[in-house]
Parts: structure tokens; sequence; C-alpha cells
């Protein structure tokens, strides 16, 4: 209780009608049209945009409709200095044009629907572990979502079948006490992993870095995945990272831009490398007991007598399954359907 977070997401954007319909077609998912931003006193700030077309579908045509949502966001630590979202939101209304250029003015050119505003706290121990019996946190208060992610239902929807499952199990065998509820939500390598990535997204409060240096490290990224295929890119722009996917794109951009690697070490640091590559050998290890250790054991599993341990040893697996990203159906995987 009262723990800072480690780290931010703060998301300012709106929904509005007053956009170009034939342009409005396409969403975007992490676009940046401008370097890291100086902010004085307040640190340096990388902004991200987001765009998704609103009324088009169900029948209705793209290219028919002028109202779209966009966002505007940042990745940033909990400094007391950093910025208010009144300044992102000013910011986003001044920037915004130079994104969507379909329109000028905002205050002139937009029927304003709604505005959005929110500050999402992350923390590196994640998932959040139940301090009490009989009590268990869901959706964003249990840590569940990526550091990466907004958080929302939309962070929790991956996971409904497997929570709403493990509760009814622990309702039902009166596996109450916070230990087995803790394992309802367990540690996730792949969760864990993450963090890298939002600090490499993001400056520290005082760090002197290129206001080049997420463009670049961003290019270089997704032009790594998007070589290596749709099996790639789609898991990671869905918030499921894969220890296939990942080790195959860090290699493909080291071989692309060798030179850059001694700039991403010293940006993240020596600590939290060593953190990550921990977490991305868990799950390595997290995938390998999934496919074949997983299999074997389920049928002895099921047929435990003492409904706690079953209870326990099905959220084992259950972990396994979801911290390798090994729940995610791949696109090949799809198709032999």
């Amino acid at each position: 209780y009262g723990l800072k977070p480690d780290g931010v997401c703060c998301v300012v954007g709106s929904c509005a009608g007053g956009y170009d319909k034939e342009t409005n077609i396409l969403g975007d998912i992490i676009y940046t049209n401008s370097e890291i931003q100086n902010k004085g006193e307040h640190g340096s700030l990388q902004y991200f945009w987001e765009a998704f077309p609103v009324n088009i579908g169900r029948g209705k045509e793209p290219g028919t409709s002028d109202v779209k949502t966009t966002y505007m966001f940042t990745y940033l630590d909990a400094d007391k200095k950093r910025p208010d979202l009144i300044t992102l939101m000013e910011d986003y209304w001044t920037l915004l044009p130079k994104y969507q250029p379909s329109i000028k003015d905002p205050e002139k050119d937009l029927d304003v629907k709604r505005v959005l505003f929110a500050y999402f706290p992350t923390y590196r121990d994640s998932p959040l572990k139940p301090g009490f019996s009989r009590l268990l946190a869901v959706g964003d208060a249990s840590g569940i979502q990526s550091p990466l992610s907004f958080g929302g239902f939309g962070a929790l929807t991956r996971h409904l079948d497997r929570v709403s499952g493990a509760i009814s199990e622990a309702l039902r065998n009166d596996c109450l006490h916070k230990d087995d509820l803790s394992m309802i939500n367990p540690y996730t390598p792949n969760l864990s992993a993450t963090w890298m990535f939002q600090k490499a997204m993001s400056v520290s409060m005082g760090q002197n870095v290129d206001p080049k240096f997420v463009n670049r490290l961003l290019a270089t990224n997704f032009q790594g995945m998007d070589d290596m295929g749709i099996d790639t890119i789609k898991p990671f722009l869905q918030d499921v990272v894969r220890v296939d996917g990942l080790v195959g794109s860090l290699g493909r951009s080291f071989v692309a831009d060798p030179g850059y690697m001694p700039t991403i070490v010293s940006h993240v640091g020596i600590p939290r490398l060593v953190d990550w590559l921990g977490h991305v050998s868990m799950m390595g290890l997290y995938t390998t007991y999934h496919a074949s250790v997983t299999p074997v054991i389920t049928p002895f599993v099921d047929k435990m007598q003492d409904p706690r341990q079953r209870f326990r040893w099905r959220r084992r697996m259950e972990a396994w399954k979801f911290g390798s990203g090994s729940d995610y159906i791949l696109p090949r995987d799809e198709e032999k359907k």
C-alpha cells in the first residue's frame, strides 16, 4: 500500500468527428512522428500515437465515417517533477494536426464527442500478490497488465477464461488462503520481460540521450519483426511476448545495426539488462515446461485426491502456458484448423 510506481504510462486523447473520411480506414498502434521532447525541468519525453477509425465495420464500409479515436501517450518514471496531464493534453491538441493533417485547427475542425486522460501506474513486482485471504484483486488492481499496455478491460480479456476457471475451482474447494490465491496471478516471465521495452522507450530524469534514440530503436526492431513475418509481429502488437519471436527479432536487430547495441545497453543500464536476461531465460524454461512437462503430468494432476494440491498444480501449469505466451494461437496454427 502506498508504494511508488516503478513506471507510469500517461495517456491523453479524444474521440471526435471531422476527420477526412477517405483516409479514415486504418489505425495505428505505436506511431511516432517526432523526436524526444525536452520539457526542461519536467525531463524528456517521447510521444507515441494511436488511432482507431470509429463507425466502420458491421455493414458500414471503410471510408464512410469521419469519426476517429486518437491517443497520445508516453512512458516515464514517477518522479514528482514530471509534467501533469494538463500539460500533456495541451501538447496533444497542439501536435494533433501534425499527426492528422486532414485537420488544421482542432477547436474549429473537430466535433469532440469525448476526451480521455489517465495515468496508468505499473510495478515491476507484478502481478501483485494478495495481502489477505479470501480477497483477490482483478484487472488493473492485480497488476496483470503489461507495462506497455494501457490496462483496462482489454488487458484482462486474454486471461478471462484462466482467471474465471481458477476462481471457480478455488471457491469449490475452499482454496481461499492468500497463498492459494496468489497462484491465480503468478509470476509470468514474459510480463516481467516487457519492463525492458518500457525502459528502452522512456528517458529517466536527468538522462542525456540522443533525441533520435527511440525512433531508431523502434525502426530497427519493428523491421526485424516484420521480416520474420506475421507469427512474430502480430503477438507482440497484441501484447504477447514469446521467446521464439523475441530472440529472433533481437538477433535480426543486432545484425542490422550492431553498432547501436552499446548505446542501448548504456541507456537501460547493466543491472536492468541482467535482470531482463533472467526473465528471458525463464521464458525459455516455461516454454519447455509447457510443451514437455504439462502433457505428461496433466492426467496425474486431474486424479489427485487432495483438492488443494490439484488446484496448485493446475495453476502452475497455467503459469507455464501464459508465462511463455504459449496460450497465443499463432496465425499459422489458425490456418491448420
